[in-house]
């Protein structure tokens, strides 16, 4: 693995940790911090999905920026958002407030996309998935501590103090990035010619007009949308069909979070040593399917932990490997663009993901996990096409233009 000066995906975990941290402590208080203020359900949901649909905007744009800029000024200016955001969830008194500091934190979130590419500066292909696999073990952390805490720091009415204290751990991560990190991308390898733009409709084009990354880009999409639809109505499932409240679901959420922390965090290098990235995102995504069709028709909770087993593995399997894949197969040039384009494609996953398992739900309690199984199939058969990567002497898109160029194409 290539390192610059020190360990630089110490901070850049730290900076994914924090951020879905600092998510997540604030989550669970959200619908209630809105109806505070007298916000009905729907206005709520709007505040939710306020921060995906920004971050699904912000995302190519700080991508294709840090290919411009450098990495590391995109990180620090992103942070600086996201600890604004968490003063300002802080101090609001109105729900505009609360509307403004998840856009800013949306926007500052699109970040993710930056510090992937980061890892792809700094790693070579044999280690990749495994440092993704690193990156995914901080989202799965962030996620399971994060409600706990929130939860642990709300007392009655008191929302103040959880975004306190996410806005001290990212102050902390800001300072972490200012210090510890350097720069992965060098002057010589930036894209200064080509613009950042909110919409990049040419550069989307170029993505998914590469056929292997069209579909790596769309196995991406499909896996997000029936993740999201999961995670996002699991709680109403579980009190449908076992009584559960809140603190069960969350419970039943952080075994599967903990299950793909364990596998992403330590188990994803082996394996992809042994069987290659494109196998384990294959068999990944299999579990997912089963997975999905046996939690939907489960009858007792000790089933639905084994049920939910093979949804733990293909998430900590399909995630890296699809990131590692999406970014061999981007012209280096593009990789931090292409990157923000699938974590945009993820976010809008994330939109389109709830409203549809919420619509399913309505009907029967099995019917969203059957959509989600189908989803997932339909990504494993456009898996199932995947071929090795080129090598850059032989794909088109990495011969450099002059020979000094040749080793952007590692």
């Amino acid at each position: 693995m290539k390192r610059a000066q020190g360990s630089p995906l110490f901070p850049i975990f730290l900076i994914v940790f924090v951020g879905l941290l600092g998510f997540g402590i604030i989550l669970p208080l959200l619908p209630l911090y809105a109806a505070h203020f007298g916000a009905s359900p729907f206005v709520a949901g709007m505040l939710l999905a306020s921060y995906s649909l920004m971050q699904l905007v912000a995302t190519p744009y700080l991508g294709a920026l840090s290919d411009r800029i450098g990495r590391r000024p995109v990180l620090i200016i992103s942070q600086v958002g996201t600890l604004l955001s968490f003063v300002l969830l802080g101090v609001a008194n109105t729900l505009p407030l609360l509307f403004v500091a998840r856009i800013l934190d949306g926007i500052s979130g699109g970040n993710i996309s930056t510090a992937q590419a980061y890892i792809s500066d700094v790693t070579d292909e044999k280690d990749r998935a495994k440092a993704f696999g690193v990156i995914g073990a901080a989202f799965g952390l962030g996620f399971i501590l994060g409600p706990a805490i929130g939860g642990a720091l709300s007392h009655g009415e008191n929302y103040h103090l959880p975004a306190f204290v996410a806005a001290g751990i990212s102050l902390i991560s800001l300072l972490l990035t200012i210090f510890m990190l350097p720069e992965s991308l060098p002057e010589a390898k930036r894209n200064i010619r080509r613009r950042p733009r909110i919409i990049d409709a040419d550069g989307l084009r170029r993505a998914f007009g590469y056929r292997q990354l069209g579909w790596l880009l769309a196995i991406f999409f499909l896996f997000n949308l029936a993740q999201s639809g999961f995670q996002g109505l699991f709680a109403l499932f579980t009190n449908q069909k076992f009584g559960f409240g809140v603190k069960e679901s969350g419970y039943l959420l952080a075994y599967v979070g903990a299950l793909a922390v364990l596998l992403q965090g330590g188990g994803i290098g082996p394996i992809v040593r042994r069987f290659g990235e494109r196998r384990t995102l294959q068999v990944g995504l299999v579990f997912g399917v089963l997975g999905f069709v046996w939690t939907g028709f489960v009858a007792s909770w000790p089933v639905l932990l084994l049920a939910m087993l093979p949804v733990a593995l293909g998430m900590g399997m399909a995630t890296p490997t699809t990131n590692s894949l999406i970014s061999r197969e981007s012209p280096p040039e593009e990789r931090g663009q292409v990157l923000g384009i699938s974590q945009s494609i993820a976010a809008l996953a994330r939109v389109i993901g709830p409203l549809v398992a919420g619509f399913a739900l309505e009907y029967a309690a099995w019917l969203p996990f059957v959509l989600a199984a189908l989803l997932v199939a339909l990504a494993a058969g456009l898996a199932a096409r995947l071929v090795p990567p080129a090598r850059p002497s032989e794909d088109a898109r990495f011969r450099p233009r002059d020979a000094a160029e040749k080793p952007a194409a590692s």
